[in-house]
Formats: structure tokens, C-alpha cells, sequence
């Protein structure tokens, strides 16, 4: 019988190979590590690359999408790192839920389900994390009815995504965050429900975004966001604060028709051309505050319920204030904005004035 001290090396590097696959931590080159989680037919699909890695090893150690697909088929989550995704994922390809398990969904979620769409429901069940990475196909619910429902967390932060986004009628169930990424093409979010809050904070967006009949649920922000191609967020619902202060806009912009229910920050945002808030709804206040409008900037037929500040805006052409509303209480002003505090310094000066020239007068 022969010893493991005689086993040949052929057997020693299959036995290596063996232990190096079972190691959630595996060298994948000699200074590249990567770590593969927790094996388990619930644990997340896991692939995190160390910042040691070079392109070339992180092309090596690529995933394809129909890996991400078969995970998401089994019920599993997503939590990449730092790695390259290859190829298309379909997410219509996910098989349709049953009635009774749409009911199992927590509530906030059933409420969102038109009764129409009950039999025509998408599920991924649990968090999806792309960090850091590299998207090289496209990403698309390639649907027009129904919902993709994903009952958990989606973190993109810092992802750059080479080709189109499409994750219009996607139900988001938990926090989504887009911040730092980098959307080279179409990033598309129509009809979408953000039940909770939603971050793109200097999220950098393509050739065209659609955010048409979204709805935000919780807080959103896009400040300092750079949109490079047009942008459209029509009939948006904005149910809570929706900040994009520092915001650029190279394109056209049309917010008509949305419905802005928290406090709306545009301070210090530029519009590059044409920028459309026609019949929006303003219900809190709303700061435009050193923003730059250097094509058309449309608010006719808008209605304004609370403060409206466009102090310091620069206005290229004549803003259009058509049919607008201004229906909110004005604020009382205070301190040097009150005109009677105003005059009343004014005429303490010119009796101080008076009265230093009479002494002056007396003392010659």
C-alpha cells in the first residue's frame, strides 16, 4: 500500500485543487484572493476579489450572467465584489409565482400588486450586492406587465455598467443604492416602486434615463448625479424629500407632470438645455436656490403650495411661470428681510448722522 508521503505529483495537485475549491478563501493567482462565501443552497451567490487583483486576473475569474441567473432561480442572493459579469441577464427568465405565495409577500408589497398582475409576478428573494465591479452585458426585466419583485436590499455602489439597465416594473422591497456607479448606456426605471429609500448620489447616468411613472416611496436623492444624455422623470411620484442639489443635466429634463410630496432641494443645480417642470406639483417647499437654467426652464401650469426659493437662480431665457400657482402661506420675514426692520435701521443712521454733524457744528 502505498504511503501519502508516495503519492505522486500528479495526485498531490488534484488533492490541492480538491482542499482549494473547498476553502471559501482561494488563491486564485498568486496574489489575486478571492472569496467565495458560505456554501449552502440558501447562502448568497458570493464573489469577492481582493484589491490585489490585477484586469487580467479579474477577467480570468469573470462571471457569467447565467451563473447569476441560476442563483436567482434557486432562491439565492447576489453579493459581488470588485469582479467582471459577463453576458446578458434576462431577468424575465425567472419563473412566475403562484398566487398563493404572492399573499406570503409582506404586506407593504401585496398593497403595491395591482389584483391584474396577481398571476404575473417576478420574485428575487433575497439581497442583490454588485460593488466595485464591472457589467459588461445588459441587465433587463424585458417587460411591459407584471412586476419583478426583489424583496431585499440592491447595493450597486461604485459598479460600472457598460450596457443598458432596464429594471423597469421592478417592485424594490428594500434600500436601493446606485451612488458612484457608472451607467455608460440607457438606465431605465419605468413604472418602478421604490418602497424604501433610494440613493444615486454622484451616480454617473448614460444616454438616456427614464425614470416615467416611478414612484418613491422614501427619501431619494441624486445630488452631485450627472446625467450626460436626456432625462426623464414624467409623472414621477416623490412621496417623501427628493434632493438634486449639485445636479447636472446636460440634456433635456422634463419633470412635468410629477408630484414632489417632501421638502424638493435643486440648489445649485445646472440645466444645460431645456428643462420642463410643466404641471408638477410642488406640495412642500421647493429650493432652486443658485441653480443655472441655461436653456428653456417651463413651469407653466405648476402650482406651488409651499415656500418656492429661486433666489440668485441664473435664468439664460425668460423663465416661463404660465398659469403657475403660487398657493402656499408666504413665510414672515425676519431680521434684515423685514422691511420695517429695515427702515427703522435706515432711520436710526440718518438721526446718528444728524446728530454727529450738529456736534460737530457746535465743537467749531
Amino acid at each position: 500500500m502505498r504511503s501519502i508521503a508516495q503519492v505522486s505529483p500528479l495526485g498531490s495537485a488534484s488533492l490541492a485543487a480538491l482542499l482549494a475549491m473547498l476553502s471559501p478563501w482561494t488563491p486564485a493567482w498568486s496574489a489575486c484572493s478571492v472569496d467565495r462565501g458560505a456554501a449552502g443552497a440558501t447562502a448568497p451567490l458570493t464573489r469577492h476579489l481582493g484589491q490585489d487583483c490585477s484586469a487580467q486576473e479579474r477577467e480570468a475569474q469573470a462571471v457569467p450572467a447565467a451563473e447569476l441567473l441560476v442563483a436567482l432561480k434557486a432562491g439565492r442572493g447576489l453579493d459581488l465584489e470588485g469582479v467582471v459579469v459577463t453576458g446578458d441577464l434576462a431577468l424575465d427568465q425567472l419563473p412566475l409565482l403562484p398566487p398563493e405565495a404572492v399573499f406570503k409577500l409582506p404586506p407593504r408589497i401585496q398593497d403595491i400588486i395591482p389584483v391584474a398582475d396577481i398571476r404575473d409576478v417576478r420574485l428575487i428573494a433575497g439581497p442583490v450586492t454588485i460593488k466595485d465591479s464591472l457589467v459588461r452585458g445588459t441587465i433587463k426585466t424585458n417587460l411591459t406587465t407584471g412586476l419583478l419583485v426583489i424583496n431585499g436590499p440592491v447595493t450597486m455602489t461604485g459598479t460600472t455598467f457598460e450596457r443598458m439597465v432596464d429594471l423597469s416594473y421592478a417592485v424594490f422591497g428594500g434600500p436601493v443604492d446606485f451612488s458612484h456607479a457608472i451607467l455608460l448606456r440607457e438606465g431605465f426605471f419605468i413604472h418602478a416602486w421604490f418602497a424604501e429609500g433610494a440613493r444615486f448620489e454622484a451616480t454617473a447616468l448614460g444616454t438616456h434615463s427614464r425614470f416615467h411613472k416611478a414612484t418613491f416611496a422614501g427619501p431619494v436623492t441624486f445630488k452631485r448625479a450627472g446625467f450626460n444624455g436626456l432625462a426623464e422623470f414624467l409623472e414621477v411620484q416623490f412621496q417623501q424629500e427628493a434632493q438634486f442639489a449639485q445636479t447636472y443635466f446636460k440634456l433635456g429634463t422634463g419633470f412635468s407632470g410629477s408630484r414632489f410630496g417632501g421638502l424638493l432641494d435643486f440648489s445649485e443645480a445646472r440645466f444645460d438645455r431645456e428643462a420642463f417642470f410643466t404641471y408638477a406639483l410642488f406640495a412642500k417647499d421647493a429650493y432652486f436656490r443658485r441653480a443655472t437654467f441655461a436653456g428653456v426652464a417651463d413651469f407653466s401650469d405648476a402650482e406651488f403650495r409651499g415656500l418656492e426659493d429661486f433666489s440668485k437662480v441664473m435664468f439664460a431665457l425668460e423663465p416661463r411661470f404660465t398659469r403657475t400657482k403660487l398657493t402656499g402661506e408666504r413665510p414672515i420675514p425676519r431680521g434684515l428681510q423685514d422691511l420695517r426692520i429695515m427702515y427703522g435701521i435706515v432711520a436710526a443712521l440718518i438721526l446718528f448722522l444728524f446728530w454727529f454733524i450738529y456736534l460737530l457744528k457746535k465743537q467749531s
